[in-house]
């Protein structure tokens, strides 16, 4: 049996805490719906009709946001597949809201945990798209590291070890003093497992239905519920 795939023990100190970012701290679809417009204006451009094009998208990304190929499909669906890819994939990536809402408590929760332990990002996706994210939600005060995996090369995204690892160095810290808080299992609870980090699922957002594969070593329905139970572990804590 793998790390992974055995019960975690629960962590005896914490000094270090690694945050996942999309649906852990904030509504993912929330972003989408605003990077989707910005497509399905791109494709305007180049001929197509806007409402069948934010449709289609729409209607592709529902089937998993990550499956790849979203625009490629979309643009198919709605049948204007001589329109560029190029340019709308640009429109996605570059999509920058001057404000994303965090999820409920999440701002009240980061202050709490911020005076107790050293707090890292670890993030998939385009660096400059998750940069933006970041500044929208103005987090950058509460984070001590940011690794965004794909600047570290495609390949290392979760639940690749070197995303996990970079954030320890980058704080100092040891796997058995830290716990990673991210809302997929396959990604962030099973990455963070197999170096021996005690793991927090989060059941937000679009995975939130998925089965604790592996298991982690707590589930919360909700980010804010991290404080009461992170506290008596937490370096910190006086």
């Amino acid at each position: 049996m793998s790390p992974a795939e055995r019960p975690q023990a629960p962590p005896t100190r914490i000094g270090a805490v690694l945050l996942d970012l999309d649906d852990t701290l904030y509504p993912q679809q929330d972003w989408l719906e605003g990077a989707l417009d910005r497509v399905a204006e791109a494709g305007a451009r180049y001929g197509a009709d806007w409402m069948e094009l934010r449709s289609a998208l729409g209607d592709v990304i529902s089937h998993g946001s990550d499956s790849g190929k979203v625009i490629d499909q979309a643009l198919a669906q709605a049948g204007f597949p001589h329109i560029p890819v190029a340019p709308l994939v640009e429109a996605f990536r570059s999509h920058a809201p001057e404000h994303l809402d965090l999820y409920p408590g999440v701002a009240q929760t980061m202050t709490f945990l911020k005076e107790r332990a050293a707090l890292a990002l670890i993030t998939d996706g385009d660096p400059a798209m998750q940069m933006a994210k970041l500044s929208a939600l103005h987090i950058e005060a509460y984070l001590d590291a940011v690794v965004i995996s794909d600047a570290l090369g495609r390949e290392y995204r979760k639940p690749h070890p070197l995303a996990f690892t970079t954030a320890l160095e980058r704080l100092g810290a040891q796997p058995e003093a830290s716990v990673m808080v991210g809302d997929r299992p396959d990604k962030d609870i099973a990455g963070a497992a197999r170096l021996g980090i005690a793991t927090i699922r989060v059941l937000t957002g679009e995975y939130k239905d998925l089965p604790n594969e592996p298991s982690p070593w707590a589930t919360v329905k909700t980010f804010e519920e991290l404080g009461p139970l992170l506290e008596p572990f937490l370096i910190g804590t006086s």
